[in-house]
């Protein structure tokens, strides 16, 4: 009686310590809308988005001119700095071709303003690339919103999953207060001798098994609350959430699709990416080509640090030509190809497992359907035998040990009810995910 009273102590402790928490309700719709807007998951998702999107706006320099500006200022006697300065400041006279003021200058000072502009003009290569990472963005924006989809399935399946931990702990508590019950039953009838001490133990020992089964479950309750505070990106400490809407029992209509849809989003996004790695074959390819492109320049010289008294200009354009790199390029253009053929093999078989999840998913939703059918049937079958069997050990024509198992009986098939409905509503709302 000793360990008795310590473990009810002990389970009491435990109980107001989880349920002394901020208990804040919650509705399905609200966890739904805010894990859109807080998920950790979705925002990386995004973030991955944003760097292919400032990756393909890189590629805008394909069309748009280089401009860079510089100034430097030298002081010399080198004698070819000194002509040439004085040259391009414009203040050469008949003297300085005196060959001994050529070959032993004074010191010169000399500031130069430089303003450059390129302009690609023909690069074959840098447009397939442009393409390349064009897919590579519109990819990462279809994984984007294939994660919104997925964070909406988990969403709900954490809020369904927290239901479930409701309903479990309403069941093992009904339990606790059965067994208290048939536990004071049983106590009576061996105080007044109707009953051995072995039966009382049985019925102790029965207590304490559901009180220690009603403990992990309320752990696997706060562990639920746990998650979908993860979910939502919210402090886990000292709260505990509770579902607004019950567990739904009804089943509804079982509607399956027997083909993967072409326009799901990773679906696409795979196409995307493998179109990405064709554009850089194509671009790798290109590359072979020659390059045109314009340059010009305009420039500033003088003596003076503030000074522009010399400018002159430049333009001009550019073919060039990478006839021989040491294998280099040939060597890129191998890797692409097998990059390109590789990303084809892996849609490929991306689609098929998809396929096979589907097919899956179907049957699993078949299987859930008939697991609630039989657990509800086994579950109120239970029930009836468990009142029979209480009935007929309170006029001592049932043994306590049988009186026992039926009670036991009851509340596991109960709680395999609940499991069933769980994984039916789950599985419902994956095949929605994976058709969608």
């Amino acid at each position: 009686m000793m360990v008795r009273t310590v473990l009810i102590g002990i389970f009491l402790f435990t109980g107001l310590s989880l349920f002394s928490q901020d208990t804040i309700s919650i509705s399905n719709s609200s966890v739904m809308a805010r894990v859109q807007e807080s998920n950790l998951q979705i925002r990386m998702a995004q973030q991955d988005f944003e760097s292919a999107q400032a990756d393909y706006r890189q590629s805008n320099a394909l069309f748009l001119p280089n401009i860079s500006a510089s100034y430097t200022a030298i002081l010399t006697t080198n004698p070819l700095m000194a002509f040439g300065s004085k040259l391009n400041q414009e203040i050469l006279t008949q003297n300085d071709f005196n060959p001994a003021l050529l070959n032993d200058p004074d010191r010169i000072e000399n500031y130069a303003t430089l303003i450059e502009v390129q302009q690609p003009l023909i690069n074959v290569d840098g447009l397939f690339e442009r393409q390349a990472a064009k897919s590579k963005m519109d990819a990462y924006q279809l994984k984007s919103q294939r994660t919104n989809e997925y964070l909406n399935l988990e969403s709900q399946k954490a809020y369904m999953q927290l239901q479930i931990a409701y309903k479990a702990v309403d069941v093992l508590r009904e339990a606790n207060t059965t067994a208290e019950a048939n536990l004071k039953f049983v106590q009576d009838y061996f105080d007044q001798g109707l009953l051995q001490r072995m039966d009382l133990l049985d019925v102790e020992v029965r207590v304490n098994e559901v009180k220690n089964q009603l403990q992990i479950t309320e752990s696997n309750l706060q562990n639920a609350s746990d998650y979908l505070a993860f979910l939502l990106d919210e402090d886990m400490a000292g709260k505990t959430y509770r579902p607004e809407e019950g567990l739904n029992t009804e089943m509804g209509s079982l509607e399956t699709i027997s083909e993967v849809p072409e326009f799901r989003k990773d679906i696409l996004a795979m196409g995307k990416s493998t179109e990405a790695y064709g554009k850089m074959l194509q671009s790798e390819k290109m590359g072979f080509l020659p390059q045109l492109n314009a340059f010009g320049s305009y420039q500033i010289y003088d003596g003076d640090p503030v000074g522009f008294s010399a400018s002159g200009y430049l333009v001009g354009a550019s073919l060039s030509w990478s006839v021989f790199d040491g294998y280099k390029s040939i060597g890129k253009y191998q890797k692409s190809k097998v990059e390109y053929e590789k990303a084809q093999t892996e849609a490929r078989q991306y689609k098929m497992q998809s396929q096979m999840e589907l097919n899956q998913a179907n049957r699993q939703l078949q299987d859930a359907s008939n697991k609630v059918i039989n657990s509800r049937l086994a579950y109120e079958q239970s029930e009836e035998a468990y009142r029979i069997r209480s009935d007929r050990f309170k006029e001592g024509l049932v043994k306590t040990t049988d009186m026992l198992m039926s009670e036991t009986q009851m509340f596991k098939k109960e709680l395999e009810y609940l499991q069933s409905i769980f994984e039916f509503n789950y599985t419902k709302k994956y095949l929605e995910f994976l058709t969608q």
